[in-house]
């Protein structure tokens, strides 16, 4: 509520309890945006491959993309613009590559999301994963129905976060890892794998994943250099919630192949779960998948079409039912086509490309008074930002190189 006539803003306690609904919601958005199928089987697959060192690995890319996500948040909130908008202001028709890239990746990536959530409701109850994924995209269509789909979305991912939080810390404590010695490779690593921690950063805060908190705060009206406080907590927060999911499934699955138990490469993840708490731990998989894959679908076309609505009022004006449209195609897709597999290299490769080009034109604008004002960015983080951009250029385009002769 604004005073008008003193010029400030008064806030009721309905309207801080919105806010702070608002900024926890946007926290659990980005880090449920990052814990899809493809994190389970990621973390999965690391540990491993690199046992209790993976710990350094983690550690190392918790630095990083707290990095990564202060600079696009901060960004963010003082210029009050979305991402496309930055870079188109930092050089004219970037935004528009930016958006493609990311609804392109986010329909690929979406497909696969959905596709994970009817193979966890196979899982769980043995239904057709089709049949999975069509009941799954009704569950998220139906969140963005809602007048205050906003609102709505922030309830669902915190409570469902949560839920997957509680899931994994179980499987954890049963599979009775050796954290001891996870904690001292943490910081004493057998091996330093550049390669791993490049990787698990692209898949924290790649892609539309960074953007999705920030944007969600930008809906939610908090912006402006005052706010800079809340978006720096929040922006941490999601960070930490994202690496706590990670931490536990890498003490999960540590705990499982330090038993001598070899993962099954199709499916890392659920031999992890099964081999812990038996058929129960298996059923158990089926839900923690199915909530990685459903709080995905959300975020992923949350935040993609969010890169489309400033360039065309009808898109800002209907963006519940474009949103709902994109869950629609990539079920569709899904059902009648299946994975796209071509699609999903493509993006998976454009993926890699997207955080540097994101992030760098975030660097630029961080310094460009012309869209942040006199707002001054501190020179760690563009040194931070700096080091992120060269590291995920060169995975991006390392991958680029090793995807190109699948497609041709």
């Amino acid at each position: 509520m604004t005073d008008k006539n003193r010029g400030h803003q008064v806030m009721t306690e309905k309207d801080k309890k919105s806010r702070r609904n608002s900024l926890i919601g946007a926290a659990f958005l980005m880090a449920t945006s990052a814990v899809g199928p493809g994190f389970l089987t990621q973390t999965a697959y690391f540990t491993e491959a690199l046992l209790a060192s993976f710990g350094f690995v983690i550690l190392a890319s918790i630095i990083l993309d707290i990095g990564a996500q202060l600079n696009v948040w901060r960004i963010i909130a003082v210029s009050k613009m979305r991402g496309q908008e930055i870079a188109n202001a930092v050089l004219p028709g970037l935004g528009f590559v930016v958006a493609l890239f990311i609804v392109i990746g986010g329909i690929a990536f979406n497909i696969g999301n959905i596709g994970g959530s009817g193979l966890g409701i196979n899982v769980m109850m043995g239904i057709d994963p089709r049949i999975g994924a069509v009941i799954t995209a009704g569950i998220a269509i139906f969140v963005f129905l809602s007048k205050e789909a906003g609102a709505a979305m922030d309830q669902v991912v915190k409570w469902l976060g949560a839920l997957l939080i509680l899931l994994i810390a179980y499987v954890m404590f049963v599979s009775q890892p050796p954290v001891g010695e996870a904690i001292y490779r943490s910081f004493v690593p057998l091996e330093l794998d550049v390669y791993a921690i490049i990787t698990i950063v692209g898949g924290t805060v790649g892609g539309y994943i960074t953007f999705s908190g920030g944007h969600r705060l930008l809906d939610a009206g908090i912006s402006g250099k005052e706010s800079i406080p809340e978006v720096n907590r929040t922006s941490i927060m999601g960070i930490l919630i994202a690496s706590t999911i990670r931490i536990l499934l890498f003490l999960a699955v540590l705990g499982v192949v330090s038993a001598g138990v070899s993962l099954d490469p199709d499916n890392p993840a659920a031999t992890v779960f099964q081999y812990a708490a038996g058929e129960f731990g298996y059923r158990m998989f089926g839900l923690v998948l199915w909530v990685a894959a459903i709080t995905s679908v959300i975020g992923a076309a949350y935040t993609s079409v969010s890169f489309l609505r400033t360039f065309h009022k009808k898109i800002d004006q209907y963006y519940r039912y474009w949103i709902i449209g994109f869950i629609l195609f990539s079920t569709i897709v899904f059902v009648f086509i299946g994975q796209a597999v071509t699609l999903l290299v493509l993006a998976g490769a454009l993926n890699g490309l997207i955080l540097p080009l994101t992030l760098g034109s975030i660097l630029l604008a961080a310094h460009n008074t012309k869209i942040v004002g006199d707002y001054k960015h501190p020179v760690w983080l563009t040194v931070f930002g700096v080091i992120i951009v060269v590291l995920t250029t060169f995975l991006g385009i390392r991958t680029l190189i090793q995807t190109l002769p699948q497609l041709f």
